[in-house]
């Protein structure tokens, strides 16, 4: 059964008020959860990163722009999925956030299908960054159960190294590489090289 959850949270972040409540109305018309924000800052002071969420971000806005929002979630290594509303004028620079990581725009005034569509393209996306994130999380938890000494063994498990090789590289037997190839396996629930492989590469 997958954690994961099936719809999600969608942002809209504007400074116009007529803007996010017919945002709003559309979206949870459709049975999306929408939270609005007034500005960039207040969205930023409220933001959970461990939400599966997405957001819609006004270009022009009063105080820190949606272009500067853009720079400093990519500055936190966000991976909310974000999509840009814009005037006819803001195009170009719309375009411009699409080669910054933003997945599309849409133009004011849209349509109600294209922005449920867009909705749900980002909100699929923020399902498979949230899977991701959620498989590092856990094999950083894994490998985070090593010693210092088995983290060496596996480093050179992970490069190919033979028990003897191991065992002149760190200066000691044979039997302690193969006692620490043990705990190793054991200490992250496997059993072969094949899926100690597949933890250790990611």
């Amino acid at each position: 059964m997958s954690l994961i959850p099936k719809r999600g949270t969608v942002y809209v972040i504007d400074d116009d008020e007529a803007v996010r409540d017919s945002v709003q109305w559309l979206l949870e018309g459709q049975d999306f959860q929408t939270r609005c924000f007034e500005s960039a800052e207040a969205f930023l002071a409220r933001y959970d990163p461990s939400e599966v969420a997405c957001a819609l971000i006004d270009i022009r806005m009063d105080g820190m722009s949606g272009l500067e929002l853009q720079d400093r979630l990519i500055e936190r290594h966000s991976l909310l999925p974000i999509a840009f509303i814009t005037g006819h004028g803001d195009v170009p620079l719309a375009v411009d956030t699409m080669k910054k990581g933003a997945l599309d725009f849409v133009q004011k005034p849209f349509k109600q299908d294209q922005l449920v569509l867009l909705v749900e393209r980002l909100l699929e996306q923020a399902r498979v960054n949230y899977a991701k994130h959620q498989q590092v999380t856990n094999r950083n938890a894994l490998l985070a159960r090593l010693t210092g000494r088995e983290s060496q063994v596996l480093e050179r498990i992970v490069a190919g190294r033979l028990n003897k090789q191991m065992a002149d590289d760190l200066g000691i037997s044979i039997k302690t590489v193969e006692a620490h190839r043990a705990n190793i396996m054991e200490k992250l629930g496997i059993s072969t090289v094949a899926d100690l492989l597949k933890i250790a590469l990611g």
